[in-house]
C-alpha cells in the first residue's frame, strides 16, 4: 500500500502559537484516496532539521507532504531547504504563479513588492501546481530509487489553512498519476448520546462478529458525538459495499435512533434536513449556550427555509420580560431548572410562531450556583405535541461544556422530530 508522511514546518507550531489543523485534513483526504498515512512530524525553522527530517521521511514513506515555511519573510526557509534537498543549483520563475501573485495583490489594493514576486521563484527541480488561493506556489519534487531506496515524491504546500486545504484536490490528483493506489471502501455511522467507552461496551459483541477484513475505528467529537468508521482495504466494489451494508444493518438493530446519520454528517445538518423536508420551522432561546445553537443551525446553507430566529436570554430580566417566564417559577425552582427550560422554549415558540423551539439554561462554568454541579444543562424542547425537558451533566471546561450543551440540544430536537414524524405517519 502507498504510504505517506505529513510534515508541518514552523516554530509557531512547536511553541503552541498556532494549532495545526492542516494535517488532519490532509490525512483524511489521503486515507479516502487509498494512501496510508504512517507518520506526522512537526519541524522547526531550522535548515538542518528540515533537511534531516525530510530525508528520513522520504526514506520511510512513498509520499511526503509538507505545509508551511513558504512566505515572503526571512524566517520562511523551507524553499531554500527544498532546493538543497532536491539538488537544485538554480531557481526558475513560474509564470502562472507570478501572474496569480500580481492579481491577488492588485485585487487587495496592495503594492507588488519584489519579495512577493520572489514567491513565484522555485527550485529548478520543482514541478509547480498553481496555488490560486495565495501567493506561494505548490511544489512537487520527484526522487528516483537511487536517492532514498525507492521512488518517492515530496509535495510542499503553504501553511495558511485555507490554502493548504484548497490544494488537497490537486495533490490527490497528482498522486493518482504517479502512484498505484489501493481501493478503500469507507462507511461512517454517526452516533450521539453515548460516550466512546459506553458505546464500545454496548457494541462489543457486534464488533467481535465483524467479517474478516472489515476494520472499525472510533472517532469521537464534542459536537458530532462518535463517528464509527467501517473500512475495507483493497476494494470498493459491490462485494465490499454489501459486506459493510450487512455490518451496518446489525448495528442499527443495537443502536436504533442513537444513529443519526449513515454519512459523515453533523447534527445541525441532519436536523435541518428533517425540518426542511417536513415543512416545519424552528426558533431558539439560549441562556448558557450564548448563541452557540443558533450559530450551528445557521451554519447550514439554506437554513433560512426553516429557522426563524432566537433570543439570547442571558439575564433573568430577559427571560421574564421577553420570553414570558414567570418570576415565581424562577424564584421557587431556580433559573437552572426543568421548569424554566420548558417556559423558555414555550416562550420563544409563541414569540416567533415557530413549530418547534429549543431552549437551554445551565452552568457552563467555571462558577456554579450551589444547586447543580458545573457542567449541568436543562434542555427544553417545545413542539406541536407538547413540551419536554432533559438534563445533561458534563465535566469539561467552559468552552467544551457549551459545545456539548448545544450538541445535546440539537440531538434532543432531532429525536422529538423523528417521534412526531412517526406519530403523524
Amino acid at each position: 500500500m502507498t504510504t505517506a508522511s505529513i510534515c508541518t514546518i514552523g516554530d509557531e507550531i512547536l511553541i503552541g502559537q498556532i494549532v495545526d489543523t492542516n494535517s488532519s485534513h490532509i490525512a483524511e483526504a489521503l486515507e479516502d484516496a487509498g494512501v496510508e498515512v504512517r507518520r506526522m512530524v512537526s519541524i522547526g525553522d531550522s535548515r538542518e532539521d528540515i533537511l534531516r527530517t525530510l530525508s528520513e521521511e522520504l526514506t520511510l514513506c512513498d509520499i511526503v507532504i509538507t505545509t508551511g515555511g513558504l512566505g515572503p519573510t526571512k524566517d520562511d526557509i523551507t524553499k531554500a531547504a527544498l532546493a538543497e534537498l532536491s539538488g537544485s543549483k538554480a531557481y526558475k520563475t513560474d509564470a502562472v504563479q507570478a501572474s496569480i501573485v500580481r492579481d491577488i495583490l492588485s485585487s487587495r489594493g496592495l503594492d507588488i513588492l519584489p519579495s512577493n514576486l520572489a514567491q513565484a521563484d522555485v527550485p529548478e527541480a520543482a514541478e509547480v501546481l498553481p496555488n490560486r488561493l495565495g501567493t506561494a506556489p505548490i511544489m512537487a519534487f520527484r526522487f528516483g530509487a537511487e536517492r532514498f531506496g525507492h521512488e518517492c515524491s515530496l509535495y510542499s504546500l503553504p501553511g495558511v489553512p485555507h490554502e493548504a486545504v484548497g490544494a488537497i484536490p490537486q495533490i490527490v490528483d497528482d498522486i493518482r498519476k504517479h502512484f498505484t493506489l489501493s481501493d478503500i471502501c469507507h462507511r461512517s455511522i454517526m452516533v450521539y448520546g453515548l460516550a466512546e467507552s459506553a458505546l464500545s461496551e454496548l457494541i462489543a459483541p457486534w464488533e467481535d462478529s465483524l467479517e474478516a477484513g472489515i476494520h472499525l475505528a472510533y472517532l469521537p467529537s464534542t459536537l458530532t458525538g462518535v463517528r464509527l468508521r467501517l473500512s475495507v482495504y483493497g476494494g470498493d466494489g459491490p462485494e465490499e459495499n454489501e459486506r459493510i451494508d450487512r455490518a451496518v444493518d446489525g448495528l442499527k438493530g443495537i443502536l436504533g435512533d442513537r444513529i443519526y446519520s449513515l454519512n459523515d454528517d453533523n447534527l445541525e445538518h441532519v436536523v435541518g434536513t428533517i425540518l426542511k423536508s417536513s415543512g416545519k420551522t424552528l426558533s431558539v432561546a439560549e441562556s448558557c449556550t450564548g448563541g452557540e445553537i443558533s450559530h450551528l443551525v445557521t451554519s447550514v446553507p439554506g437554513s433560512s427555509a426553516y429557522y426563524l430566529g432566537s433570543v439570547t436570554s442571558y439575564a433573568i430580566s430577559v427571560k421574564e420580560n421577553v420570553l414570558g417566564v414567570d418570576p415565581e417559577v424562577i424564584r421557587t425552582k431556580g433559573v437552572v431548572s426543568s421548569e424554566v427550560a420548558a417556559a423558555m422554549a414555550e416562550g420563544v415558540r409563541k414569540l416567533t410562531g415557530s413549530d418547534y423551539a429549543v431552549a437551554t439554561t445551565g452552568l457552563a462554568g467555571p462558577d456554579g450556583d450551589g444547586s447543580y454541579p458545573v457542567g449541568t444543562v436543562w434542555i427544553g424542547i417545545a413542539g406541536p405535541r407538547g413540551t419536554r425537558t432533559e438534563m445533561r451533566t458534563y465535566k469539561n471546561d467552559r468552552k467544551r461544556n457549551i459545545e456539548r450543551f448545544a450538541a445535546a440540544s440539537l440531538d434532543a430536537l432531532r429525536r422529538m422530530l423523528l417521534e412526531d414524524l412517526r406519530h403523524d405517519a
